[in-house]
């Protein structure tokens, strides 16, 4: 599954491409995220949102890597990689057989 936003103005990624794409891969049962990969164009960088990400369960939201971005990550893509996330989990609980993600989500107003 995936995350879109759009990459400001002045950004080395935005001569390659038009938006951020976040890309996950989930276990179905947990909501965890197995896999992640972006498109920002520093290996760096790349690395980081994966690490940040892998391992984390879907089913807690997206709220402790929105946090972690705002207060670690200080790059110009720092906005839209927490739109990109927040797209991400959108898709994540309208995905098929999301009905329990989507109940905790309900829970804390998301």
């Amino acid at each position: 599954m995936a995350g879109h936003a759009s990459l400001p103005q002045g950004m080395a990624a935005k001569g390659i491409y038009d938006t951020l794409a976040i890309v996950v891969e989930v276990d179905r049962k947990y909501g965890v995220i197995v896999q992640a990969s972006c498109t920002l164009v520093t290996p760096q960088a790349q690395e980081y949102i994966r690490r940040i990400l892998i391992g984390h369960s879907l089913l807690e939201g997206v709220e402790e890597p929105i946090r972690e971005i705002k207060e670690y990550y200080h790059g110009a893509a720092q906005n839209a990689l927490i739109a990109a996330l927040k797209d991400l989990y959108r898709t994540y609980l309208n995905g098929p057989g999301q009905a329990s993600a989507r109940q905790a989500a309900a829970k804390k107003n998301v």
